[in-house]
């Protein structure tokens, strides 16, 4: 029996929305028994975009990452849910019964990811089901379907030829929260941490200063890493975590130059000058 989960590379994510469109159509005024009660038309975000806008001006980042039911193997709507009114599935899809949850609206405030939903005219908690009754056909949730750039990748993890298990074992997956140990089964590639970026230039001509050496050091653990200038001068170090950093700039004929960084946010160092 298949194990499914979903991956999320959250960078080749464009925001398009036609998963949200997709998923709307597919369960709006549509019931698919025993599994899901129709989603209503407003209030309702069973996969939705969360937009991060990163940096300042001029330095400015988005990244788009969609959010939906992360299918916890150690789920706490589960153990807030009374009367079997919540499920896994031996595949791993964690549903929400339409006739026993009704009026179970502590099911709403358990879930620590807050993707599920109360439905008050059925008086119903609902959320993303996989579109398990299009697996049941062969077929993919309609959000992977309809996803034009990649993004969503939905397999098999414990298929070796799958997609899913082979992006999952190079280890570039991580999980939202995983102080909160709810073992999800939604993986993502790029979850946005923090940047530190600049734009050099040569001071005594007014320059860009393209393929510059920069080098950015972690103090705490004395990781180093290295880049280089793009034509407009411009540098960036991405995916960091917050603490203490050290960038350094080298270029044959300028003085060296040593920046002291304390991270707690994205941060646009601005225009650096190389002096001779």
């Amino acid at each position: 029996m298949p194990k499914w989960g979903m991956i999320i590379d959250i960078p080749k994510c464009t925001g398009c929305y036609n998963c949200f469109t997709a998923c709307k159509d597919e369960h709006w005024d549509n019931d698919y028994p025993p599994y899901s009660a129709a989603q209503p038309k407003h209030g309702q975000f069973w996969i939705n975009i969360d937009t991060k806008e990163r940096g300042s001006h001029p330095f400015i980042k988005v990244a788009h990452m969609p959010v939906l039911c992360v299918h916890c193997d150690n789920a706490p709507c589960i153990k807030a849910a009374s009367d079997g009114a919540l499920y896994k599935r031996p595949d791993g899809i964690v549903i929400i019964d339409p006739q026993k949850a009704v009026t179970q609206k502590k099911i709403v405030d358990a879930c620590p990811y807050h993707v599920i939903f109360w439905n008050e005219e059925k008086k119903l908690p609902q959320k993303c089901t996989f579109c398990v009754h299009r697996l049941e056909q062969g077929k993919t949730p309609r959000c992977v379907q309809v996803c034009p750039s990649g993004a969503l990748i939905f397999g098999d993890l414990d298929d070796p030829k799958s997609e899913v298990y082979r992006i999952l074992t190079s280890g570039k997956t991580e999980v939202l929260n995983p102080e909160l140990k709810t073992k999800p089964r939604v993986y993502y590639i790029g979850i946005p941490k923090h940047f530190i970026a600049g734009s050099v230039v040569y001071g005594d001509m007014d320059e860009c200063a393209e393929g510059i050496t920069v080098t950015l050091t972690e103090r705490a653990s004395g990781k180093a890493m290295n880049t280089t200038t793009n034509k407009y001068g411009e540098f960036e170090f991405d995916g960091l975590d917050a603490g203490k950093y050290v960038v350094q700039l080298k270029c044959a004929g300028y003085v060296a130059k040593t920046i002291d960084v304390q991270l707690k946010t994205d941060n646009y160092l601005g225009a650096i000058f190389l002096s001779r």
